[in-house]
């Protein structure tokens, strides 16, 4: 029953807004390919379309570091990560099992792998929110979960079974196995969330990459473009030339 659910689901589109059952609250979600950061660069894995936009903070793990600014903070629920390949470990890595490309081009960046034992966490610095968040999401596979928490509250819980469902791209590294770009947006300050943890149930691993953020409160609503809003300015002017010139007749 599930299954054929699910099929239908993600017969509806590749890129849809969702409500997840599962929560009283009304996060809500998009998946679809994602965006290249730099045109022509196609080896860092998909990315959000927000990401050159003013206001949103991308985290991408490529200086193999535990990632964090002024805004986020990142940690390990047993206290370490690991950055040796193939040590079964959670932490930093750039191998096969990265986040694929927008087409499924092949990653070679660095990337956030979780595995069973030690989650990773993402709280927002100083008592802020977010009302926003996307993550490339790779070789989806049994046993990944996604939740979002305000508080001791859960908002939001993704399973493997939905995401794999939905994600769009099948890459040939990861044989077979599917990749996407899903994004979080709140629909009010009900399900505004402070934390997110990336787990691994029973063996294998989480692979994420090119975490955006927005830090705010209240309904999600995005950021244009300065090139938009300038257009706008623009056609308003144009109106108000032309209605001033019909006055003036």
């Amino acid at each position: 029953m599930f299954i054929k659910k699910a099929l239908t689901i993600a017969a509806l589109s590749a890129v849809a807004s969702v409500s997840y059952a599962g929560s009283a609250h009304a996060l809500g979600f998009t998946y679809n390919a994602g965006s290249f950061r730099t045109p022509g660069v196609t080896d860092q894995g998909a990315f959000s379309k927000n990401v050159n936009q003013q206001g949103y903070t991308t985290l991408d793990f490529n200086d193999g570091a535990l990632p964090g600014n002024d805004k986020v903070k990142y940690s390990f629920s047993n206290g370490s990560m690991s950055t040796t390949a193939y040590s079964g470990q959670s932490g930093i890595y750039a191998d096969q099992w990265a986040p694929s490309g927008v087409s499924g081009e092949v990653n070679s960046s660095n990337y956030l792998a979780v595995f069973q034992g030690n989650d990773a966490i993402i709280e927002a610095k100083d008592g802020k929110k977010f009302n926003y968040f996307g993550l490339n999401l790779g070789a989806l596979s049994g046993g990944n979960t996604l939740r979002f928490f305000d508080g001791a509250n859960l908002v939001k819980e993704l399973t493997y079974e939905l995401m794999s469902t939905l994600a769009p791209t099948a890459a040939q590294q990861h044989g077979g196995e599917k990749n996407g770009f899903f994004e979080f947006f709140s629909e009010g300050n009900n399900d505004n969330f402070d934390k997110i943890v990336l787990s691994q149930v029973g063996g294998g691993g989480f692979e994420t990459d090119n975490h955006t953020f927005r830090v705010g409160t209240g309904k999600y609503t995005s950021v244009p473009e300065p090139g938009i809003v300038l257009g706008l300015v623009g056609v308003g002017g144009m109106f108000l030339r032309k209605r001033k010139s019909q006055k003036t007749a």
